[in-house]
């Protein structure tokens, strides 16, 4: 039987996680079916890409009430923490966020997913790593080992993460960015693409370039 699955978002994420949802039903590699997407600035009964919209965010106890699941995919690159507390004051329960791993995607047995994770194609995650509540890995992003990686986090397509490291709540990690082994990076903080990142980042922080700068706190 199929979960019916809501997707907090549309254009962007939402709607490529959709996609990858509805690719992995037709392979039957999933009891996850894409309802539709909450979305505060669509019209109602409007489509994204394939799918339509069926309600605003807040609508999500109304939908819960009706046996649906949620996955959410409203996340920002310059600071999350407006988002985030948008999306923990819906009041959804962790039992109801659908995780998501594409059948395309290697995730090591021991590797640990929090609720309404996502793993997209091509992903590659090694042992003893643990993904935190609703974070997402795009396409092709790899991850070492024995990391501690928080939630709300988004580790875009192709970045390359490494081994043995504590990665705070909400911290986005850009496309094709790299990071060395043994690194904390703070709650809420912002790696750009293409960066190399070989300090510690605090929380806030958002660095750019090779090697990897500060170059401002998130607003």
């Amino acid at each position: 039987m199929s979960r019916k699955v809501a997707i907090l978002g549309g254009t962007g994420n939402a709607a490529v996680i959709a996609a990858a949802i509805e690719h992995a039903r037709r392979m039957n590699a999933t009891d996850l079916e894409v309802a539709g997407f909450l979305n505060d600035r669509a019209q109602v009964g409007e489509y994204i890409d394939m799918f339509p919209v069926i309600g605003r965010t807040g609508d999500a106890q109304r939908l819960l009430a009706e046996g649906y699941w949620f996955i959410n995919a409203i996340l920002r690159i310059d600071g999350n923490r407006e988002r985030i507390a948008m999306f923990e004051s819906l009041g959804i329960p962790d039992d109801r966020l659908a995780s998501f791993v594409h059948p395309m995607a290697y995730v090591a047995p021991s590797v640990q997913l929090g609720p309404g994770t996502v793993v997209m194609p091509q992903v590659a995650m090694s042992p003893g790593t643990r993904l935190g509540k609703g974070s997402i890995m795009m396409v092709g992003a790899t991850m070492g080992h024995d990391n501690e990686v928080g939630p709300f986090c988004h580790i875009a397509a192709q970045a390359c993460v490494g081994s043995y490291l504590k990665i705070g709540k909400g911290v986005h990690i850009g496309f094709n960015a790299t990071i060395r082994e043994n690194l904390t990076i703070g709650d809420n903080a912002t790696l750009g693409m293409g960066a190399v990142l070989t300090k510690n980042i605090g929380e806030n922080e958002i660095w750019v370039g090779n090697p990897a700068k500060f170059l401002r706190y998130a607003e």
